[in-house]
């Protein structure tokens, strides 16, 4: 059976939450602020050489963040010079397209070449992200720019023209071949994506014209000044996220927000026009990720104790090396059948870890500390399983089997910070503090704010957002809290209970959606 995917997009003042769920189970979450500008894998960025590391064969790189990028002389990519050529004779005043196609590629760089003889301090390069900055690490870059679409990755400054592996007929290899080299422009070499296997010529050409423009929309940046700049970011996480998941098995995308609802829909009918139905506008009062249990479920996945099934449960620990996964058997009887009770507890216990390691995206080395089995058949079986559940996920990794301690080592490629949320709360009645006014009075509390805001700013309109606790209080009876206030001040007041407030916690806001302050 085909599992269901949804895609819930939940836009509000901080940013962009974006939950991918499998059969109603939270399986990724990805986060985009909207706080400045991140450095995010993918980004294309004008650096200057900052100092050349002979000793590694390498460069430190000045991309306008605090700690400083790197870049391997084998990251420069094979036509390296083409680029660094493009970038010293761009001006403003030159004919830019005419310029690049012009440019000879020339001989590639050597492969057991220095980096002393390529790059020289103060040198501006043309760098991309390919790992973000993690702790006390600045970004990974290449030299080698890639500009992925979800047929095509467009490479400029290249001949090659290649096509996945996992397109398996021969004669489809050398259509797709034949039509890509016959619509890209001089200079440029593609890698076509799986999702290209059987799409028409209109389609390709299309997306490569739209790859093609958005790279040469970059030129003019550095044509102009050439200082440390961003020349060209990734369109938002959404439509990167819905470019490398969208497959025929994705059943909703459901949006809470006008602008990223027509954003999606008509990056959808670009890249694949016939799902484009499945995009669907949420106006529900009640939080997007309330809705679709997203909150709690984050709530229950990102604490350091993780219960799974039968009273067992994990503890994720994170260090700068790696990260370790203690499982628990929690209340296991102890009988004849202890092995394989073990044995099933192990198998739950590594379903949570591989939807542990893509939710809070994971990476580097993960130690698991499995219960200890005394049969070797067993432990074959469970790195099977293991294996079995890792196919799913998108990032590289590599699983080790058992050893006799019973440990799995497990790598996961890391481009990006792993996800932490902090599930815990301080006390909201104490705040802390461990004394705390009575509870009585938290309805004279709220009271006191709504009579400042009907009778002094003259709102006559409001929505109360509180916890579930909070509102089933204030609710409750046919004479409730809220039908006396509302007949008091002459106002209208809509309850709407938000999982994720902390049991007191409440907000007023108007009609619009604006949050008042009190």
């Amino acid at each position: 059976m085909e599992s269901e995917k949804d895609l819930i997009v939940d836009v509000n003042s901080a940013g962009v939450s974006i939950a991918l769920m499998e059969n109603h189970r939270l399986i990724e979450l990805n986060q985009e602020s909207s706080q400045g500008h991140n450095f995010s894998v993918g980004d294309i960025y004008l650096g200057r050489v900052k100092k050349i590391l002979p000793s590694l064969n390498a460069a430190f790189v000045d991309i306008g963040d605090e700690k400083e990028a790197f870049v391997h002389y084998l990251d420069l990519g094979l036509y390296f010079k083409a680029f660094d050529e493009f970038v010293k004779r761009s001006n403003p005043n030159a004919d830019l397209k005419g310029m690049f196609s012009h440019i000879k590629i020339g001989q590639p760089l050597e492969k057991e070449g220095r980096i002393e003889n390529v790059l020289t301090q103060g040198q501006m390069i043309i760098v991309q992200i390919v790992k973000e900055p993690i702790s006390t690490k600045g970004s990974r870059l290449t030299a080698e720019i890639s500009l992925a679409g979800r047929n095509i990755v467009l490479l400029p400054f290249a001949e090659k023209v290649s096509v996945s592996q996992k397109i398996s007929s021969k004669e489809e290899k050398r259509r797709l071949e034949t039509l890509v080299r016959n619509i890209l422009p001089k200079n440029y070499g593609a890698i076509i994506r799986t999702a290209a296997e059987g799409k028409n010529a209109a389609v390709l050409d299309a997306e490569i014209m739209s790859l093609v423009d958005k790279w040469e929309s970059s030129w003019k940046k550095f044509a102009r000044s050439k200082s440390v700049q961003l020349l060209l970011t990734e369109y938002s996480k959404t439509t990167t996220i819905l470019r490398d998941l969208l497959n025929d098995s994705f059943s909703n995308i459901y949006v809470n927000d006008d602008n990223v609802y027509d954003e999606i829909r008509k990056y959808i009918s670009l890249i694949s026009p016939d799902q484009e139905k499945i995009v669907k506008h949420y106006k529900d009062p009640q939080p997007i990720f309330d809705h679709f249990e997203v909150t709690r479920q984050i709530k229950s996945s990102f604490g350091k104790v993780v219960p799974i099934k039968q009273g067992a449960y994990l503890v994720i620990e994170h260090t700068e090396a790696l990260h370790v996964i203690d499982v628990n058997s929690g209340t296991r009887s102890k009988n004849k059948e202890q092995e394989q009770n073990t044995y099933d507890v192990n198998c739950y216990a590594a379903e949570e870890i591989a939807r542990q390691l893509r939710l809070r995206d994971m990476g580097g080395i993960v130690i698991v500390d499995f219960i200890d089995m005394e049969s070797n058949e067993h432990r074959n079986m469970l790195y099977k399983h293991m294996q079995e559940l890792m196919q799913n996920d998108r990032a590289k990794h590599n699983v080790l089997p058992l050893t006799k301690f019973g440990l799995m080592q497990i790598t996961r490629q890391r481009v990006r910070p792993a996800t932490e949320i902090n599930t815990t709360e301080v006390c909201p009645v104490c705040h802390g503090t461990g004394k705390i006014s009575s509870s009585v009075v938290i309805d004279e509390t709220i009271e006191r704010r709504l009579a400042y805001y009907v009778k002094e700013k003259g709102i006559k309109t409001l929505v109360l957002k509180t916890s579930p606790i909070l509102g089933a209080y204030l609710s409750r009876g046919i004479f409730s809290i809220l039908y006396k206030w509302k007949n008091k001040y002459k106002c209208k007041i809509r309850l709407v209970e938000v999982t994720d407030f902390t049991v007191l916690q409440n907000e007023f806001y108007n009609e619009k959606g604006d949050k008042l302050d009190s």
